[in-house]
């Protein structure tokens, strides 16, 4: 039993393989892929390929804007010139193998931790830090997060949210999800790791972001049904 209730859609293998195909196969009619989110982990190879692992890149700023946020013009610049050196010191602390299945990535993402005061400077919900890059906040430093290290932190969005039924101030997210990845021996990545699979979407996008895309889509969904009525 762990912290985190499961949607019943990721029980429902044929309609994840409906999303997950439809989010990373579907295209336009010009011929370019419909979800600009599908090149998210791609995008110049990743955003932990070694070499770029321990810094922000332009590439990274633009990967995030194809998940419908943006870092302002100055906090951009933050991020890329590293005037304090926190980037780089953050990410150099978070090894790029990292996964959060693995409890030895607990320290990692725990309060004190490096990924979670990397979050929390490009976030800053409370104000720890008084120097937040401009367009900064918990969706954007989520989605930062997840291109530079996506086996270890999840996108996390107000969609997510909803779906998974999760209080309105969340400081437990990434430790509910670990435990519940663990959880049964690890059933529940495993089946996320088979529906990859079967979706023949390629190994190189994660667990935690097969699992996102699935619920991001199906709460969309669901809230556009629920719309039109």
């Amino acid at each position: 039993m762990t912290g985190l209730w499961i949607p019943e859609v990721y029980r429902d293998r044929e309609e994840s393989l409906r999303l997950l195909r439809t989010y990373f196969t579907r295209r336009r009619e010009r011929g370019d892929l419909w979800y600009s989110g599908a090149h998210f982990e791609r995008l110049d190879g990743g955003g932990d390929r070694a070499g770029v692992a321990d810094r922000f890149t332009a590439d990274d700023l633009v990967a995030v804007t194809m998940l419908s946020v943006q870092v302002k013009p100055h906090g951009a610049v933050d991020l890329l010139t590293d005037p304090e050196g926190h980037w780089h010191r953050l990410l150099s602390a978070i090894p790029r193998g990292a996964r959060l299945e693995d409890p030895a990535s607990d320290a990692l993402v725990a309060p004190g931790g490096p990924a979670w005061e990397l979050w929390e400077r490009l976030a800053d919900p409370a104000k720890t830090y008084p120097a937040k890059p401009d367009g900064g906040g918990p969706v954007v430093a989520g989605k930062l997060l997840a291109r530079k290290r996506p086996h270890l932190v999840p996108v996390y969005d107000e969609r997510i949210k909803a779906l998974f039924r999760r209080p309105r101030t969340d400081r437990t997210f990434w430790a509910d999800l670990a435990a519940a990845l663990r959880a049964d021996g690890g059933a529940f990545r495993a089946d996320l790791a088979e529906v990859r699979a079967e979706a023949g979407i390629g190994e190189e996008i994660g667990v935690l972001r097969v699992l996102d895309v699935i619920g991001w889509m199906h709460q969309g969904e669901r809230e556009r049904a629920a719309g039109a009525h």
